[in-house]
């Protein structure tokens, strides 16, 4: 069973910084586009940010300058780094990927994580 697995979450002041982590594991083939994901209370959940399997990279507007993404491919790990964290940062976290294994017989299938919450205080 292929699983991803986020921790980093927590609570910091406006302003701080917080690194989230999302670990892929089984026997996983490949993996290709990565994304962070997250949900405030009482909105849709949105895209964050986005990472090919060559590293280009992509954001939303509102986490451009301050959040950054990036992978580790032979650790099947994607990385949020999130800096100058305001209140409206607020969420659950989540990763989410186009995941390749023996069940899926050559194909990606999207694989999401649990969440890690992320609690910005003013």
């Amino acid at each position: 069973q292929v699983q991803l697995v986020e921790s980093g979450g927590g609570l910091v002041q406006a302003g701080g910084s917080l690194r989230l982590s999302c670990a892929g594991s089984g026997n996983i083939f490949g993996i290709n586009d990565m994304r962070w994901y997250r949900q405030a209370p009482g909105k849709q959940r949105e895209l964050v940010a986005q990472i090919t399997s060559r590293g280009s990279t992509n954001y939303a507007d509102s986490v451009k300058g301050r959040f950054t993404i990036s992978r580790d491919n032979a650790k099947n790990t994607v990385y949020l780094q999130m800096n100058s964290l305001k209140p409206e940062d607020t969420a659950d976290y989540y990763c989410n990927a186009d995941v390749r294994w023996s069940g899926t017989y050559g194909r990606y299938r999207e694989v999401w994580g649990q969440g890690t919450l992320v609690t910005v205080s003013s």
